[in-house]
């Protein structure tokens, strides 16, 4: 089944056994996130995959996902007509996305459908829009979640759908302020049927805003910072 769905975005992030496909490594988990309207459905798409290889020991550090534990799990083409049929028609949002991509590729091009992550959907790089907006600082997702107030406390291992998680939160904030949506996805996945009331502010009904203005002093003291520093961006 195609989706169309003009405003439908997937929030994509993978794991590996190491950094390079040049080197054979492989995929071992795929973490999918879906926002239609930039809302989180809860309609995510999640496996676990073995790579038919041991994970090189840096890799294996970072996402904590043993040989043992992925030697059960489905190899990518058994799972690859239902991972392309879940992204078809789709914009990815992904963090660093030649580096996703092109396992996906290397993964996709072992098989005989000929096809590729371009010629299914297109890929929004949210490293390198971070970098356009954020340019000589760190923009890893851990510093993008700092910066934009996203909950990343349960990131102690790297796991793909929790990333893609989180990412959907970064990639909402970084392009247009949206607020947290992480308990909304939940309750989605659980199926739990219960009311979200949503809080409105009213401009009509907000009290004055409070004014506090600067003494003398602090003018006084604010100004003696900005002279200490050297090419000050503030005075230019």
């Amino acid at each position: 089944m195609e989706h169309t769905h003009a405003n439908r975005l997937i929030v994509l992030d993978t794991e590996t056994t190491g950094l390079s496909t040049k080197d054979g490594n492989r995929i071992v988990e795929i973490g999918c996130v879906e926002l239609i309207d930039r809302r989180l459905t809860g309609n995510n798409f999640h496996v676990y995959l073995n790579p038919e290889r041991d994970s090189e020991e840096g890799a294996l550090r970072i996402h904590g996902l043993t040989t043992e534990f992925l030697s059960t799990k489905p190899k990518f083409d058994s799972i690859a007509n239902a991972f392309i049929d879940y992204i078809q028609g789709s914009e990815l949002i992904i963090h660093n996305a030649p580096f996703d991509v092109g396992f996906l590729n290397y993964e996709l091009a072992r098989l005989p459908n000929g096809l590729t992550i371009e010629t299914c959907s297109t890929v929004f790089d949210t490293l390198a829009d971070a970098k356009k907006r954020h340019p000589s600082q760190r923009n890893n997702l851990d510093a993008l979640c700092k910066r934009y107030g996203v909950d990343n406390s349960n990131r102690e291992l790297h796991g793909a759908l929790l990333d893609a998680q989180i990412l959907a939160e970064v990639f909402l904030a970084m392009t247009g302020g949206q607020f947290s949506l992480m308990n909304e996805s939940r309750a989605a996945e659980s199926n739990a049927n219960i009311s979200t009331e949503i809080i409105v502010r009213s401009l009509e009904n907000r009290p004055p805003l409070l004014v506090l203005r600067c003494t003398e002093e602090e003018l006084h003291a604010h100004e003696a910072r900005l002279d200490s520093i050297k090419e000050c961006v503030w005075r230019k």
